[in-house]
């Protein structure tokens, strides 16, 4: 006996629906998420002398402070973060709550909803956003490889 004659088709068309059509709880955790600005932050060991290689290739300083040992340079939408003497190793960083120009959106998912999202699926947290603020917060976590990941957002949450 097929499966049309044990639930009749309107049995088949309900479970197929049930199956493409997540649970309200399911769809929280399987929603896509906005990261907001994506940079690479470099660690270096002279940050003068990482900046004139980058700017040999386009690059132009749109944040940071030299003096500080630290400048954020791009070119077109690929952006860069110089470190030098303030990370053990090269992290991606996400910037929720901003565009490629560091303009605030107006709408985004704030990084606690994010950090609840990834805990949800699963993932481990090393250093967690204080999920009772609504400023400015940050958390990060690692890659199965060991790649430090840091969620950076420098905006209060949205107003929704």
């Amino acid at each position: 006996m097929n499966v049309f004659h044990s639930f009749g088709i309107v049995g088949v068309a309900a479970l197929l629906l049930s199956s493409a059509f997540p649970s309200d709880e399911k769809a929280k955790t399987d929603a896509a998420m906005e990261l907001g600005n994506f940079s690479v932050s470099l660690t270096v060991k002279d940050v003068k002398a990482s900046k004139a290689f980058y700017e040999k290739l386009d690059f132009k300083q749109v944040g940071g402070d030299l003096a500080q040992n630290w400048v954020v340079l791009q070119n077109g939408q690929a952006k860069i973060g110089l470190f030098q003497g303030m990370f053990d190793k090269n992290m991606l960083t996400f910037n929720p709550g901003w565009n490629s120009a560091k303009e605030t959106l107006e709408e985004f998912q704030d990084v606690r909803e994010i950090q609840r999202t990834l805990k949800a699926r699963g993932i481990e947290i090393q250093a967690e956003a204080d999920e009772s603020s609504e400023g400015p917060a940050f958390f990060t976590l690692t890659d199965p490889d060991g790649n430090p990941i840091l969620f950076d957002q420098h905006v209060p949450k949205p107003k929704r």
